[in-house]
């Protein structure tokens, strides 16, 4: 197996674990957030836990897609690439600041004592949560993207849905931020859709084909990515 289709199919396989990691973590950690006093419940405690976990998981599979996929994204722009690695660093730092306040949830008293600290630690989280997996995936899709259409490493329509989505989803973000669409609504999931598509789609190519070989062979060849005499 050649370097671009090992880049290829560990890029594509951690794209895939971002989905199957955080889907799981919103529906489990979602009762906690919305009532804080629900981890009194059965079975709450250890559903906030394991979508602490998996989130965990989340934000190291995030910055590991921008590691694995730099080698190749930089001979075409190392501008670009460093861009996405660093997008992706400060994503998976908002995502464990949201794992630290949901944590911290349960060492709250569950008395009336506690419940300011409770709407404190979820205030923490539903930020984080907004400016993290809700704002930066902008950023990752326009550098990403730009990145992959101009190379034509994998067809053009998948980063062009990146690209074109990015408006969509940095509009619904900017709309929650003050006020005017709710975090989590049907207006919010209709704007995030074209990113989830790139970024499941995109996934799903770099597993199945990988690089377009003819492209990785041009960046190779670029005169630029030879060694300085």
């Amino acid at each position: 197996m050649s370097h671009p289709r090992r880049v290829a199919l560990v890029a594509g396989a951690l794209y895939l674990l971002t989905i199957v990691t955080s889907i799981p973590a919103l529906a489990l950690k979602a009762p906690v957030l919305a009532d804080p006093a629900s981890l009194a419940l059965p079975g709450q405690v250890d559903a906030l836990r394991w979508a602490a976990a998996l989130e965990v998981v989340l934000a190291v599979a995030c910055v590991g897609t921008a590691v694995a996929l730099y080698p190749i994204v930089r001979r075409h722009s190392e501008t670009l690439a460093l861009g996405f690695v660093a997008a992706r660093l400060v994503e998976g730092a908002v995502i464990m600041i949201g794992v630290v306040a949901m944590l911290s949830l349960l060492d709250v008293p569950r008395d009336p004592d506690g419940s300011a600290t409770e709407a404190a630690l979820v205030a923490v989280h539903d930020w984080a949560f907004l400016l993290g997996p809700g704002l930066i995936p902008v950023a990752n899709a326009l550098l990403l993207g730009t990145a992959l259409y101009r190379s034509g490493l994998v067809p053009r329509a998948l980063p062009l849905l990146g690209i074109f989505g990015a408006p969509l989803l940095l509009a619904s973000t900017t709309g929650s931020l003050f006020g005017m669409v709710d975090q989590v609504s049907g207006i919010a999931a209709v704007a995030a859709l074209p990113i989830a598509l790139w970024e499941i789609g995109l996934g799903v190519w770099l597993v199945v084909r990988g690089f377009r070989r003819e492209a990785v062979a041009r960046l190779s060849a670029a005169p630029a990515l030879q060694p300085a005499s």
